[in-house]
């Protein structure tokens, strides 16, 4: 298949060839990485970029001398995602983590709690999803490394604090600061492609402190202010308002979908779900089950949630699977 490349990425692509620093390296694969156009001809393409950009991220790390000393903000991946949560100081974060995910991280009524990112897991229903408490955000200042590691995220969740009547300001500031960075928040609802060069995250943005006097008018405010921009979702941390819609939310704007594989003769494991990307077709799941069934397949059965049509139904290797999916695969 051709990979039909975009006259944003063969820009990019010269730049990175002409790029004598690390730094410049870098911002050119991101713009290759951002502008690459998405399908089975640019797969190896793909992966030789993001091999590039670790080999990179590797070779800064070991620089000695002028590097700054501290934790790292690379987080690896695990579960059905991960959701970077940042906010300002003080906004509740580190406790809506906590009561989310019943851990423990270090919770306190004083600005910088947290010193730097840390993952938790967050259950909902028979899926796990990681969420990365990370330092409190100074709207002025946004810390290339704190952008870095949203880049790679799959969405964010940014709180925001109710019972501040500056919080419309701190949003606005935080916004303008993170486009600086390339950064682009998005609703959760968001459709179409990036600009060349920019990275745009789906967001949730959660009104923290619901609970507290001032906030049904800061929060009326917030929704004047921004109009249709963005949609406020109010919760309280510590009085658990809104938590159990919530989960469901953030597992909402990972875009995926939970599938079931069934072996002949027996029932699903229902505890256990394949976490696929919306589209995800059957011989992709294949491909995730085992490459022996990517390499082999010859059909699959599917079992859809309260559809009568779709009960053990044969289908092809392309058809698309929906969340809670039951695949029976044959080779």
């Amino acid at each position: 298949m051709p990979a039909n490349l975009t006259p944003q990425y063969i820009e990019a692509e010269r730049k990175y060839k002409e790029a004598k620093t690390h730094e410049d390296k870098m911002k050119a694969l991101e713009e290759m990485m951002a502008t690459i156009p998405r399908h089975k001809g640019t797969e190896k393409l793909q992966a030789m970029i993001k091999t590039k950009m670790a080999k990179l991220r590797a070779a800064a790390q070991s620089r000695p001398a002028v590097a700054r000393h501290g934790p790292s903000f690379h987080i690896e991946k695990t579960g059905a995602g991960q959701v970077v949560v940042m906010g300002p100081p003080n906004s509740g974060k580190s406790q809506l983590i906590a009561s989310l995910t019943g851990a423990q991280p270090e919770v306190g009524d004083y600005p910088y709690t947290t010193r730097f990112p840390a993952p938790y897991m967050m259950k909902f229903e028979n899926v796990r999803v990681q969420l990365v408490d990370t330092p409190p955000t100074a709207p002025e200042e946004i810390e290339t490394e704190l952008a870095e590691l949203v880049k790679t995220a799959d969405g964010v969740l940014l709180v925001l604090d109710l019972a501040d009547q500056d919080t419309a300001s701190v949003l606005e500031t935080l916004i303008s600061k993170l486009k600086e960075k390339r950064l682009e928040l998005a609703p959760e609802n968001l459709s179409q492609p990036p600009e060349a060069g920019r990275f745009v995250k789906k967001t949730l943005i959660i009104a923290n402190k619901c609970d507290d006097p001032k906030a049904e008018e800061n929060l009326a405010f917030l929704r004047e202010y921004f109009g249709e921009r963005f949609v406020f979702f109010p919760v309280s941390a510590t009085r658990l308002d809104g938590l159990e819609e919530l989960r469901k939310r953030i597992f909402l704007l990972l875009g995926v979908i939970r599938a079931y594989s069934k072996v002949p003769g027996k029932k699903a494991d229902f505890n256990d779900p394949f976490s696929l990307k919306k589209g995800t077709t059957v011989i992709e799941m294949a491909r995730a089950v085992h490459k022996d069934f990517f390499e082999k397949l010859k059909y699959a059965r599917v079992w859809r949630k309260g559809s009568l049509s779709f009960q053990g139904q044969m289908v092809n290797r392309d058809f698309a699977l929906e969340d809670e999916d039951v695949v029976e695969l044959h080779i």
